[in-house]
């Protein structure tokens, strides 16, 4: 869920207020369903896209299904939220539903996405940078401070570059038969994440120290 227990500390999100977002969540409330629900099924997308990157080479038409599942993994983020806050439907496992998909779900597709693109290395270094990112921010949190989500490489970029660097993937096979768009974009991650890893710790000291 998106920082169900504080409005103040939620991602912001654009889609949030939209019209599209409004519609859906008014439908699942409707339903029985619960935010944790939701963001239990975003684990389910994401075991789905670590199969289709796993099983990809050879089959770049897989890495299609991953990139879906990308966005159906980040659908759950979005609407676990809504649900919870808007809906009205928080419970008191938010907290822990808020952030332990996440890091399993971001894991899941770097690191398949790593195999995928034949550097398995590469693709734990950027599940690693990931979790740290997110460990930075709710580190800050638990100092008081407001949460950081500030990037180059924050959740809603890292997805976006994966999903980008797929669909190039796939195009790549088709018209050169090469490989290296995936391995282009798990580059970008690595780089991005840990320039915002150390965003985000200089912003934690410079608030601490002018709090001092």
């Amino acid at each position: 869920m998106e920082d169900a227990g504080s409005v103040a500390n939620r991602r912001p999100l654009k889609s949030r207020g939209s019209a599209w977002a409004r519609l859906v969540t008014r439908l699942l409330l409707r339903s029985r369903i619960s935010a944790d629900q939701i963001s239990l099924l975003g684990i389910v997308f994401s075991f789905a896209g670590g199969w289709a990157y796993a099983l990809s080479p050879g089959r770049p038409w897989l890495l299609l299904i991953g990139a879906l599942a990308i966005q159906l993994r980040l659908l759950c983020n979005l609407f676990d939220g809504l649900v919870a806050i808007e809906g009205g439907r928080k419970s008191p496992y938010g907290p822990l539903f808020n952030e332990a998909p996440d890091r399993l779900e971001d894991s899941l597709f770097l690191v398949a996405a790593g195999y995928a693109a034949g550097l398995l290395w590469l693709g734990l270094l950027a599940a690693l940078l990931a979790c740290l990112t997110a460990y930075l921010r709710t580190l800050g949190g638990s100092l008081g401070l407001p949460q950081d989500f500030s990037g180059p490489m924050a959740k809603q970029q890292r997805m976006a570059t994966l999903t980008f660097g797929s669909i190039a993937a796939v195009a790549e096979a088709l018209i050169w038969g090469s490989g290296y768009a995936l391995l282009a974009a798990l580059w970008l991650i690595v780089a991005g994440a840990a320039l915002t890893a150390m965003r985000r710790t200089w912003r934690i000291a410079a608030r601490l120290k002018a709090a001092a």
